[in-house]
């Protein structure tokens, strides 16, 4: 089946969760049925991007939104690197909404109340989908808040005195990253006259060398307030680990990563001269080192986890910096490989705070013993994170490590060592955490509370998951150096939304077609008059 044909299924990770948000919410009286509304429409999620992942390896698929073409009309464009988050994505939203529907069983919906919960993470996704898929900045600035605008509701479900007070903080750095966003698309639409991806390609090269590198440095400012890169990463250990472990696992697996997405996107698309590759060098430099350091005198594993993440957001920052194609490729795989199982850690310390009855390390012990399962479904995602052979951690890293070699600058060399020392402290915080939970001997008796097959279902999925990235590393790691040859030469993804130049400035496509048809009517008719 030719690629083209497939177009309709662009739209459908944004649609159908939209759609099944409507109805979910007009069913607030019925939790089964909005449970069963949200794992149908997910599973339709998790289906279409699959299907998108396999027909954008021949080109980028585009849709003009009301058939109105770009650079007016609003334009979806799905390609290698976007199916691949969406996939990825897709599959982390569904185990983790299976776990929340089994805790909300569990805990007669005291955590997560169901009748707000479904539309809520539903509207969530939507927002993920249409910010991978978006094709201008204005519609990722919309993807951004229509996610952002749920994971406010999300992060205080509960109303208890300490969500409520991490809500808030999540909420002004969030606001404030948004402000800055909407600024510079302002500014970029008052330097180009355009806020379309493809057409800013083209246009931004003639804009004033210095004004060019002021609209990166503002982008660049907002994502990474959203990925959570050092500095601007203090409020995120302080807001994830208060929130439900669903929430919290979604919230720690993907929404960074949409952040990163952005400034992948843009790096390469908008800003391919690479005049901020050595900021964001160090920028990498310090969130990796800082991080891990963060993790390691933590005493509370959600949060020791939470700095973790920031830590290894460094990583992807280094790929994106080198500006090379492996190390762009080893960047998106890693970012594949970090939202499973950034994912998967926060839901099994969920199941360890449910069976220890606590997060904190110096209350915790036994649990080999009395849960030995858990003790698997811990180390497996635990040690892929540390980066150690042969899982899909070691994998990334060592991408990422020989990219950097390859540049041989001396910043480059600096990042490959404090890559190689954060994945060592990476293991020294992981092994302390499995230590203590797991193996000293518990200060007090645990609680008597069983883990629920449906909450551990979902988390050993995941586990598997992330250990199946590594059985299928060459295939992916494949596809991600194709995936990044494309992105440093968007002379495809530009053709592809803009085929015709500015195609009518404007007009619909159907318009723009007639228009070319009667075009070449008139040629031939002027050539028989000749």
């Amino acid at each position: 089946m030719n690629t083209t044909d497939l177009t309709w299924v662009v739209p459908l990770p944004v649609v159908v969760p939209l759609f099944a948000a409507g109805l979910a919410l007009a069913l607030w009286r019925h939790g089964r049925a909005q449970g069963v509304i949200s794992v149908v429409a997910l599973s339709a999620v998790l289906v279409s991007s699959v299907v998108l992942l396999g027909a954008v390896d021949d080109g980028p698929l585009v849709l003009d939104v009301g058939g109105w073409a770009a650079p007016v009309g609003i334009d979806l464009v799905a390609d290698r690197l976007s199916a691949l988050m969406l996939t990825v994505s897709s599959a982390v939203t569904l185990c983790v909404l299976l776990y929340s529907l089994a805790q909300g069983v569990e805990d007669g919906d005291a955590e997560t109340p169901i009748a707000i919960f479904h539309p809520t993470y539903l509207v969530l996704t939507a927002g993920v989908a249409n910010a991978f898929l978006s094709g201008d900045l204005f519609n990722l600035y919309v993807g951004f808040e229509i996610l952002l605008a749920a994971s406010y509701v999300l992060i205080t479900l509960g109303g208890t005195g300490e969500r409520i007070r991490a809500g808030t903080i999540y909420v002004v750095v969030s606001l404030a990253s948004s402000v800055i966003f909407l600024l510079a698309i302002a500014l970029v639409y008052a330097a180009t006259g355009t806020v379309n991806l493809a057409q800013l390609a083209e246009r931004l090269p003639e804009v004033d060398p210095a004004v060019q590198l002021a609209l990166q440095l503002l982008l660049l400012l907002a994502f990474g307030i959203k990925a959570a890169v050092f500095p601007l990463s203090a409020w995120l250990p302080d807001s994830y680990p208060t929130a439900p472990a669903p929430v919290t696992a979604v919230f720690a697996g993907l929404l960074t990563k949409v952040g990163v997405y952005a400034v992948i996107r843009t790096q390469t698309l908008l800003f391919p001269d690479g005049r901020a590759d050595t900021l964001l060098l160090w920028v990498a430099l310090a969130t990796m080192v800082v991080g891990i350091l963060g993790a390691v005198a933590q005493n509370d594993i959600k949060r020791l986890v939470s700095f973790t993440l920031v830590s290894h957001i460094g990583y992807m920052i280094f790929g994106i910096a080198l500006s090379t194609d492996q190390g762009l490729a080893s960047a998106i795989f890693y970012v594949a490989h970090h939202i499973t199982v950034q994912t998967t850690l926060f839901l099994v310390v969920g199941l360890v705070e449910r069976r220890g009855g606590s997060t904190s390390l110096d209350d915790l012990g036994g649990l080999a013993k009395i849960a030995p399962l858990l003790a698997v479904l811990f180390f497996v995602p635990a040690m892929n994170l540390a980066g150690i052979p042969p899982f899909s951690g070691f994998l990334g890293k060592a991408g990422l490590l020989q990219a950097g070699v390859d540049v041989g600058t001396p910043l480059a060399y600096a990042l490959v060592g404090a890559a190689a020392l954060t994945s060592l402290l990476t293991l020294y915080a992981i092994v302390k955490a499995w230590n203590k939970a797991f193996w000293q001997t518990a200060p007090v008796t645990p609680p008597a509370t069983r883990l629920p097959a449906g909450m551990v279902g979902p988390a050993a999925a995941l586990v598997v998951v992330g250990v199946g990235l590594t059985v299928v590393a060459g295939p992916l790691f494949a596809y991600t150096e194709r995936a990044a040859a494309t992105l440093r030469d968007p002379a495809q993804y530009v053709q592809a939304v803009l085929p015709d130049g500015a195609r009518g400035e404007g007009q619909s496509a159907d318009v723009a077609e007639e228009a070319g048809a009667g075009a070449e009517a008139e040629d031939a008719t002027e050539g028989d008059d000749r």
